[in-house]
């Protein structure tokens, strides 16, 4: 069995203390209680330090929102991930709004890059993937999604491809209220992330990767969900930002939890 994980993308919210800490101590406590799942908060950069530590006595994870894959250099702004692995245990990387803006640089190149340095320092990467409207509505999303996989992917061993958590996210459904079908989106994920990751690794290992839906994912329409074989949690955005986050991670818990 597949262990859930539901991770939180603040994105650029609550980004000073002031407002990210109450938020923390607020949800903390019956965050924590919940068995089953993993919980992950990925806060900006400004306040990731302060966040790991108000939860450090917890067992909820802290993951960055992007990094950098050298370790250090004459890069002005960057994150290397040996300063995120002082207080992060995941990082997101290849998130479809950086894709898609072509501003920040996040070709299939880099993300490859970014996807082994995380690995190299212990950071478990949450991989996103996904197709844009038009490339959905030409019938395009397996060519696109699969050649995602098969980059980000190509080359590592078994064993380090089955540390990534892979979050598909169609561009279309984030933060417009639209969010794919639980079919639609089981479906996909069964074909076009597991698919290509078993022709690479093998079967055990498609099996085994953790697979997240992301895209206008909130508390009523998570435990559809969750229903689904092929879906083992959510990366959620502006539903992270709320009180109501910890009712959205409870009803992805397992019954049997």
């Amino acid at each position: 069995m597949r262990r859930p994980i539901i991770a939180g993308n603040w994105k650029m919210h609550l980004g000073r203390l002031d407002e990210a800490l109450p938020f923390v101590r607020s949800i903390r406590h019956a965050l924590n209680e919940i068995e089953g799942v993993d919980r992950v908060l990925c806060p900006p950069y400004t306040v990731l330090a302060a966040v790991a530590e108000a939860l450090a006595a917890t067992k909820i994870g802290v993951g960055a929102q992007n990094l950098h894959w050298e370790d250090r250099g004459a890069h002005t702004g960057e994150i290397s991930p040996g300063m995120l692995a002082e207080c992060c245990q995941f990082v997101i990387m290849g998130h479809s709004e950086r894709r898609a803006s072509g501003g920040e640089g996040e070709t299939d190149k880099a993300v490859q890059r970014k996807l082994r340095a995380a690995l190299a320092h212990g950071l478990t990467p949450i991989l996103c993937i996904g197709e844009n409207l038009a490339q959905n509505e030409a019938g395009q999303t397996h060519e696109f999604v699969s050649s995602q996989i098969r980059s980000a992917l190509n080359d590592l061993s078994p064993d380090d491809a089955q540390k990534c958590v892979i979050a598909y996210e169609p561009i279309w459904a984030i933060g417009t209220g639209k969010a794919a079908t639980p079919a639609d989106a089981n479906r996909i994920i069964g074909l076009t992330v597991r698919g290509p990751i078993a022709e690479m690794f093998g079967g055990t290992v498609a099996e085994a990767i953790r697979v997240q839906y992301g895209g206008s994912v909130n508390a009523d329409n998570i435990a559809g969900f969750m229903a689904m074989p092929e879906i083992d949690g959510a990366l959620v955005g502006g539903a992270s930002l709320k009180p109501d986050f910890v009712e959205l991670v409870r009803r992805a818990a397992p019954t049997t939890a």
